[in-house]
Parts: C-alpha cells; sequence; structure tokens
C-alpha cells in the first residue's frame, strides 16, 4: 500500500508580525499568516490576480528565529505539511487547515535593519576583525589587462 505525502512550500508576505507564545510544557510556537499572490491571464486576455491568506505554525527555534527577524510585509518562503486541528468553541465544532512550518528561507534583500542569516554567525567574528571599520577595507583592483590564474582560485 502506498504511503500518504504531505508537502507544502510557500512564498508570500507576512500579514502581519509573528505571535510568539509559550506552551505550559516550555515549548515555544510563533503563529503568522502569509499572504500569496497569484496572477493569471483571463479569458479575455486581461491579467487578474487573487490572494490566498495562509495561517501557519512554527513550533521550537525555527518560530522564534522567524519571530526575531520577521514582521508584517515581509517576504517569507516556507516549507512543511499540512495539518487540521479541530475544536469545539461554543457548541459549535470548528476546524482549521494551516501549514506546520518545518523548514524557511528569508526572501528579498530587506529594508532598514533587517539583515537575513543567523545572528550568531555576525556575533562569531575573530577578534582581530572586531574592530575594523570599513574605512581599514582595503579592496584591490584587478586591472583589464590582467588575466585571471584559475591556479590562484582555491577550489
Amino acid at each position: 500500500m502506498a504511503k500518504g505525502f504531505n508537502k507544502v512550500i510557500l512564498m508570500g508576505n507576512l500579514t502581519r508580525d509573528p505571535e510568539v507564545r509559550t506552551t505550559p510544557n516550555g515549548q515555544s510556537v510563533a503563529n503568522f499568516s502569509l499572504a500569496v499572490n497569484r496572477t493569471w491571464k483571463g479569458s479575455d486576455g486581461n491579467q487578474q490576480e487573487s490572494v490566498s491568506y495562509i495561517d501557519c505554525v512554527a513550533w521550537g527555534r525555527v518560530g522564534e528565529v522567524i519571530a526575531q527577524y520577521m514582521q508584517k510585509g515581509r517576504p517569507l518562503l516556507v516549507s512543511g505539511r499540512l495539518d487540521q486541528r479541530s475544536w469545539e468553541q461554543d457548541g459549535n465544532k470548528r476546524s482549521k487547515v494551516e501549514v506546520v512550518v518545518e523548514d524557511f528561507n528569508f526572501v528579498g534583500g530587506g529594508g532598514g535593519d533587517f539583515q537575513g542569516g543567523s545572528s550568531s554567525s555576525r556575533s562569531n567574528q575573530s577578534s582581530s576583525s572586531k574592530g575594523k571599520k570599513d574605512e581599514d577595507v582595503k579592496i584591490e583592483e584587478i586591472k583589464d589587462d590582467e588575466g585571471i590564474n584559475l591556479d590562484d582560485i582555491p577550489f
């Protein structure tokens, strides 16, 4: 018998800042929503657009990092699985399908003070480079008449 396959990959913009909570057993969880745009040409030849709003949940460190670096309007690529939750509210049965985020990538160059990548990689600089400023770095120009020697490339 064949096993099921449940994989979702989405890229969209956050519709609100991620909300982080902690469960009673100490596990952190972030909730956010992505606006995923779709464009196509209609039968009349005009460009049509639609937006889907997809609820996402990210557990543990994944959710903490997303909440730390992402905010409303920022683009984000997520991959994970679909999950359906059911509960009862005011005597009515309710259900919801959402994406459980297993992996993500920051998308775009960001603006303002946003910088992609992990914060730990930036804080682990060697002590000799910590005090250097941008003006201390010298860039050697390659003149047009100089060729590139392939033996100088380390890989």
